[in-house]
């Protein structure tokens, strides 16, 4: 919006150029509450059972979206946030995800390697692929 002072009737008087500026600020403002509102609730994007799972040399990094099977160090197996037995696994899997072939397995560092192995086995046989979560080692790079 331009505004003009003076006697001049709606021509521009020669060298004076046109009034074009950006407000920045009201952009700024949505910036900024933006990048609050993902610090608040960063911390929330880490969902899922509490494991300390074990670290390697190298990890493989990947965006893909798949279930996640949760083993603890007292040995009990959830499929997400949820408890689950290790019998009824593969049928709440294709019943809570359907289409899925594949899930991730995150276990514990001090887990039972027995309770582990009967995971896998139980979701081998269900003819899922098998992704196994782990972390990245600093000190061994």
């Amino acid at each position: 919006m331009a505004i003009t002072v003076g006697g001049n009737t709606g021509r521009r008087s020669r060298g004076a150029p046109p009034l074009a500026e950006i407000n920045v600020t009201p952009f700024v403002d949505v910036v900024l509450v933006l990048l609050i509102i993902f610090m608040i609730t960063a911390h929330a994007m880490e969902s899922g059972v509490e494991v300390e799972v074990p670290k390697t040399r190298t990890v493989a990094a990947t965006t893909k979206e798949l279930p996640i099977v949760t083993i603890t160090k007292a040995s009990e197996i959830f499929l997400g946030k949820d408890p689950i037995r290790l019998d009824d696994l593969p049928a709440q899997i294709h019943s809570r995800y359907p289409g899925q072939t594949a899930v991730y397995i995150k276990a514990d560092r001090e887990t039972n390697w027995d309770v582990g192995v009967q995971v896998m086995n139980v979701l081998g046989t269900a003819k899922f692929g098998i992704n196994v979560v782990s972390q990245l080692d600093e000190r061994r790079r």
